[in-house]
């Protein structure tokens, strides 16, 4: 009997502690979430205070009861916002697809063809992921003007085409999937890029879509490349757009203006987030386990 009740004690008290290392933890969490999603808020927030209401607080209000949507018209009005996401989204779209290509390509002769100085080259190839990416802005773009590509669209893409890491990424996944479906597959006579279509790519799809998701986020976030090498308007993206607008739209002082058009930019990226952030998840932690 004794003994039950010390084991009922033990109990209540394992799950006291429990609850509050959960509330613990819990509170540390949402703290961190209030931290982190707050600049977002704010961002919202300013982008429907009208200019005066903006510049008449003195102290900062954290909600507004006039809201307004007139500086969404401004953002496309005072640039050609528009011209910019579709010269984003050609951008995006071509940049990803070459990617895809090169890497998928890449990553399978890596994984699985058994080529003299294989390890070497792949070493190398990781050896790149060191180089400042200074070093490498500064390469290509003497490259691309030596070419004549500046302020054209393959300037833009081709810099972009390739990365060491997304080919390290799904190099690892195609080695998880087993060395005998290959064997099997050459017994029949399937040729590497009809295994690499029809088993590999299906079988690491998950890793696949996260590195397409995560280069989309990269070409709409790119700034510096583009800002370098495009002088033209009509090759501007929205990245650039945003600086056009604080430099010759609106000024540094309508920042309500200028709010809107960073919130109208940054939507596509969080709704592609939200959709696919189970999928990311899923493809690093796939790519990232071997055996």
């Amino acid at each position: 009997m004794e003994e039950k009740n010390s084991y009922t004690i033990n109990e209540k008290n394992y799950r006291t502690v429990k609850l509050v290392k959960n509330i613990f933890i819990y509170l540390i969490l949402g703290l961190w979430a209030i931290i982190v999603l707050f600049p977002f808020y704010w961002m919202l927030l300013t982008s429907v205070k009208s200019y005066s209401a903006y510049n008449s607080e003195y102290i900062p209000s954290f909600f507004t009861t006039s809201p307004t949507f007139q500086n969404y018209i401004d953002a496309f009005s005072a640039v050609p916002l528009g011209r910019y996401f579709i010269n984003t989204i050609i951008f995006t779209l071509f940049t990803t697809l070459i990617m895809l290509i090169v890497i998928v390509l890449s990553a399978y002769a890596f994984a699985r063809i058994d080529f003299k100085g294989r390890s070497v080259l792949f070493a190398f190839f990781l050896s790149l992921m060191m180089i400042p990416n200074e070093l490498v802005i500064i390469t290509n773009f003497v490259t691309i003007t030596d070419l004549d590509m500046r302020n054209t669209y393959m300037g833009l893409i081709l810099p972009s085409v390739t990365s060491v890491f997304y080919i390290y990424l799904l190099k690892e996944n195609f080695e998880q999937i087993p060395e005998e479906l290959y064997k099997a597959a050459k017994v029949d006579g399937t040729s590497d890029l009809k295994y690499l279509l029809k088993v590999m790519l299906p079988i690491s799809k998950p890793t696949v879509v996260t590195v397409v998701i995560l280069k989309v986020i990269e070409c709409w976030n790119s700034y510096v490349w583009p800002r370098l090498i495009t002088d033209d308007p009509d090759y501007f993206l929205v990245s650039n757009g945003i600086q056009e607008i604080r430099e010759n739209g609106f000024g540094r002082e309508n920042i309500p203006a200028m709010m809107a058009a960073v919130v109208v930019v940054s939507v596509p990226l969080i709704v592609i987030f939200l959709i696919f952030r189970d999928k990311i998840m899923e493809g690093v932690s796939r790519g990232g386990t071997k055996g």
